[in-house]
């Protein structure tokens, strides 16, 4: 009996270092190691009960459970298992967080990118249809962050018609909408309409997936190799 106790002691003990260290690593409560030996040396962790982040604790997410953590792992990894160790080092992406029903201050979201912590934390219960899109839109905000100079906001607004204008925020627009549109008009969701942020990680999305067809839109057309060639700024071996 004593020596089930010292084990049990001992497990409670490298436990709680373990939620310590990485705590310590990204600010982030209540998380485990899920796997930390991955080709492109990501290291994942899973909530183990729901944190709260932020000046204003005004971020929030639940844990799940074992079978969803396993499952959403595979198609996770799978997804970004594409992008090299060079290439996440550039764009200063280390860590990703699962957890379920992620929130900013009410609002539901599929992902929180934090380009200053090189974390994602991905929501695993948001839409199965667009889940593996996210993931890379969300990757996409990682890459924006730290290259604000390359992906000029003024230089995108000019592609659209003189008309359109885009929201003052992601949150204050109701174009909330992820399906692909049949006619892009230059836009491929209604949710690209938002702002311009969003419409790039939207192109992005879309050409990672190949989820389009070459068309006559002259305007889409420019924003997707307006993506391309910045990306190869970035890193001249990268492939769409």
């Amino acid at each position: 009996m004593r020596i089930f106790k010292l084990v049990l002691i001992s497990f409670f003990l490298i436990t709680s270092a373990n939620s310590n260290s990485i705590y310590n690593l990204i600010k982030i409560p209540n998380l485990e190691i899920y796997e930390l030996k991955t080709p492109n040396k990501l290291k994942y962790f899973y909530a183990t009960k729901p944190f709260r982040l932020g000046v204003q604790k005004n971020i929030v997410c639940n844990n799940s459970d074992q079978k969803t953590y396993d499952k959403k792992y595979q198609i996770i990894s799978k997804n970004l298992n594409r992008y090299s160790k060079e290439f996440l080092k550039k764009i200063n992406l280390k860590y990703i967080v699962m957890c379920e029903n992620l929130s900013i201050s009410g609002i539901n979201t599929a992902g929180i990118p934090d380009h200053v912590m090189k974390t994602l934390i991905i929501d695993l219960k948001f839409n199965e249809k667009y889940f593996e899109r996210v993931i890379h839109h969300e990757l996409f905000h990682i890459i924006n962050e730290g290259f604000k100079d390359l992906f000029d906001e003024d230089e995108w607004k000019k592609f659209n018609e003189p008309s359109f204008k885009y929201a003052e925020c992601s949150t204050c627009s109701k174009k909330l909408g992820l399906e692909t549109y049949k006619k892009t008009d230059g836009f491929f969701t209604e949710y690209s309409m938002t702002i311009p942020s969003e419409d790039m990680a939207e192109v992005y999305s879309h050409l990672i997936m190949r989820n389009y067809k070459n068309s006559d839109d002259k305007i889409l057309n420019k924003k997707i190799k307006f993506i391309k060639d910045k990306l190869r700024k970035i890193d001249s071996t990268f492939e769409f």
